[in-house]
């Protein structure tokens, strides 16, 4: 079984997959939404093709960490995915995954239009990643 990253936006959802182990995780592809009922289907065909039995979701949090619209938006397309998956998603805390994604994809693309095609995928794994490092801890 595998563990699946969401970096959810409005516009495009960023996905990463770990390993069969949930040792490494990987950026898949960036998606750009069509409506929430095309979005939720899609996502759910990826989990059941990819044997997902773990969702790690990034929260995007204001400064503070406080949520605020966003955040909430995030929490209710991932309870309609709960609920068509039977899975429940982990949420953690993404404010750092977009800076880490760029400096990453900056790094290895200095064409800033082909990172910006890879940014969201990059930050889901890096959510992932983040979220499989410390469970082994």
């Amino acid at each position: 079984m595998k563990a699946m990253g969401i970096d959810y936006g409005l516009k495009r959802i960023g996905i990463a997959f770990s390993d069969e182990t949930k040792f490494l995780a990987s950026p898949y592809i960036v998606y750009h939404t069509q409506g929430e009922e095309k979005d939720l289907q899609f996502l759910a065909n990826l989990i059941n093709l990819n044997k997902v039995d773990e969702i790690v979701c990034g929260l995007p949090l204001n400064t503070k960490g406080e949520e605020e619209a966003i955040a909430l938006k995030t929490r209710g397309f991932m309870a309609k995915l709960m609920a068509i998956t039977q899975i429940k998603p982990v949420f953690v805390d993404e404010r750092m995954s977009s800076v880490m994604a760029e400096e990453y994809l900056s790094e290895r693309e200095k064409d800033w239009r082909k990172r910006k095609e890879k940014l969201d995928a990059v930050a889901a794994s890096i959510i992932l990643q983040d979220y499989l490092d410390n469970k082994r801890r």
